[in-house]
């Protein structure tokens, strides 16, 4: 009986401990979907109907992970893919690497912030998401196709070999520091990315200021560009307006691209209207004005339904425009 009652002790004792470990630390899978049919034309192209992923968002997943290292600090990962979920390949496009949305990790204190190390999303990329009603939309957003895909050479979405540092927030104030370091002996790299972001968030408004220097970009070499932008959101309740303004000096061209945005989103039920309004000049070239429209629409907490539509003028060129009909879908 003795020797029952110590075995059934110990036992409880090694799922306690199971238990405790388990409570101080986690590891999740999640990711998004996002697909669509609709119709894309460049300025000065002709029309093409496809089936696409990531028109609104780029389909990627997961895996990340925090463990509680007592006295308020813990230690955090993220592996994160991209993926074209209309064919299953991995990546944006082929040769892009396995984990180019996050690979990181590193340490997180409650009172004094993080910071991570490995390939680390930029502050520029997530102050341009935040501050129109498109959000991350590559497909729909005038300031992301404007700031990341329009020839100003912003460079990547994620920098490699990089620390990233996030400060707590004080009174609705945070900060922000990263960089990357160049290559060594490396043909594509002439140089290290740095970055420095200041941003405030209470009650219904929100800004953000982000100036970055980029000299290196993974896998290609990019021009040496010095880009600095302001955002702000104010929410009315029955409307959410967006603003932002930025400039893109390319150093080795030499050309400086200026580029405005203006947003708003309306809730209607339990879905929105989008609009987004954007231009980008610059100092020598054609002007580029892009407008979306488009409706999302809640199933649940996961899952949306969206159509948009999209104009595209640039002088000189047969307007491009397009639309698409698709589902977004979180787990």
């Amino acid at each position: 009986m003795q020797s029952a009652f110590k075995h059934l002790a110990l036992g409880s004792a090694v799922f306690l401990t199971a238990l405790g470990a388990q409570a101080q630390s986690s590891v999740s899978v999640y990711g998004l979907l996002d697909l669509s049919m609709g119709s894309t034309k460049a300025p000065g192209g002709s029309s093409v109907k496809t089936v696409d992923s990531g028109k609104m968002t780029t389909s990627y997943f997961g895996f990340g992970g925090k463990e509680d290292l007592g006295g308020g600090l813990s230690a955090v990962f993220k592996l994160e893919s991209f993926m074209r979920a209309h064919t299953g390949a991995q990546g944006r496009f082929d040769g892009d690497t396995a984990f180019a949305r996050s690979a990181n990790v590193g340490l997180s204190h409650k009172d004094y912030g993080t910071m991570t190390f490995g390939r680390n999303t930029t502050a520029l990329f997530v102050s341009t998401l935040m501050y129109n009603a498109f959000g991350d939309s590559f497909g729909y957003s005038p300031s992301i196709r404007h700031y990341f895909t329009s020839g100003t050479t912003t460079g990547d979405t994620g920098w490699s070999d990089s620390f990233a540092y996030a400060s707590p927030t004080f009174g609705g104030v945070r900060f922000g520091l990263a960089g990357a370091n160049k290559n060594s002996g490396s043909a594509v790299s002439n140089g290290g990315n740095w970055s420095a972001n200041l941003g405030y968030g209470a009650g219904p408004v929100s800004a953000s200021l982000v100036i970055q220097r980029v000299k290196k970009d993974g896998a290609i070499a990019v021009a040496d560009t010095r880009t600095t932008q302001l955002g702000g959101s104010y929410d009315f309740g029955v409307v959410k307006a967006f603003a932002q303004y930025g400039e893109v000096e390319n150093l080795s061209t030499p050309n400086t691209y200026k580029i405005s945005g203006l947003g708003a989103r309306f809730p209607i039920g339990a879905g929105a209207l989008l609009a987004q309004w954007g231009q980008i000049s610059p100092e020598s070239g054609a002007d580029r004005k892009t407008l979306s429209l488009g409706y999302v629409h809640a199933l649940s907490k996961r899952t949306e339904l969206y159509a948009v539509g999209m104009n595209d003028k640039v002088e000189g060129l047969s307007s491009g425009s397009g639309y698409s009909l698709g589902i977004r879908h979180r787990f």
